[in-house]
């Protein structure tokens, strides 16, 4: 019997957006993610909770076939025009990661690149969103590459926007996302250490039973896939040869 398997989907803004060349991973046009969304309740995909998801690699609960988490990156304001209004329609769960100390704020780091800052959602925007019953996860206070910055910093950055997030929501936070996928063995045991329960990743790959829960992987769903690109990330199995802690800080600048 094949080991239980997951497909932990990252998303990062959806939205009405022209076409482009560079930081595609980082943009899902809304049409596209109605499509995606649609052919998922068509074709009966499981869409879990990543809670339900992690119980199921754990061996606690049953894991179904072809079980599928969709996970949104950073927070975006966009998220709630565009792709709420779609789950909500399909009665889909998601988890969207949020910036303790940027909520409300537009996103700074998209200067360093020449590109629009779009604004991030506020913490009001999110309380909202627990109670259409998204859950939120924590992806730092400043989205900072963690492997590479000085570990006092990094461990602010973790331990600190958990404690920030539970504060504005009134609620525990679980969950944890590596900004831009950086992380390490170091950054792993403070994501450990600050209490989550999980911490996703850029790697990209299905999540299979035993995986540790602090270093997840996903599969980046990116602006130019069709619906049979989409089909073929859902379905691949091989976990892509890991690369070195440094260089998975700086690879991967598009895609978280």
């Amino acid at each position: 019997m094949a080991p239980a398997r997951v497909s932990i989907l990252m998303y990062h803004q959806i939205g009405a957006f022209a076409p482009m060349r560079a930081h595609r991973s980082t943009y899902c046009h809304h049409r596209r993610f109605a499509a995606q969304m649609a052919w998922l309740h068509h074709l009966r995909y499981p869409v879990l909770r990543l809670e339900q998801a992690i119980a199921g690699l754990r061996g606690q609960a049953p894991l179904p076939p072809r079980a599928v988490v969709l996970t949104f990156d950073d927070g975006y304001e966009n998220f709630y025009q565009y792709a709420l209004p779609v789950l909500a329609r399909y009665g889909f769960p998601a988890m969207v990661y949020a910036l303790a100390d940027r909520l409300g704020q537009p996103a700074g780091w998209f200067a360093a690149d020449g590109r629009a800052t779009p604004p991030l959602m506020s913490a009001a925007r999110l309380r909202e969103l627990r109670r259409a019953g998204i859950d939120v996860g924590s992806h730092g206070l400043t989205h900072q590459r963690l492997a590479q910055v000085d570990r006092a910093l990094a461990r602010r950055e973790i331990t600190l926007s958990k404690s920030r997030l539970e504060q504005a929501l009134g609620e525990p936070v679980r969950h944890f996302c590596y900004p831009y996928g950086s992380y390490d063995d170091a950054v792993v045991a403070m994501a450990a250490q600050a209490g989550y329960d999980s911490a996703t990743t850029c790697d990209r790959a299905g999540a299979v039973a035993g995986e540790d829960p602090l270093r997840l992987p996903r599969k980046a769903i990116s602006f130019g896939d069709s619906l049979a690109g989409y089909a073929w990330k859902l379905h691949v199995k091989q976990r892509r040869k890991a690369a070195p802690p440094v260089l998975q800080a700086t690879e991967r600048r598009s895609t978280a």
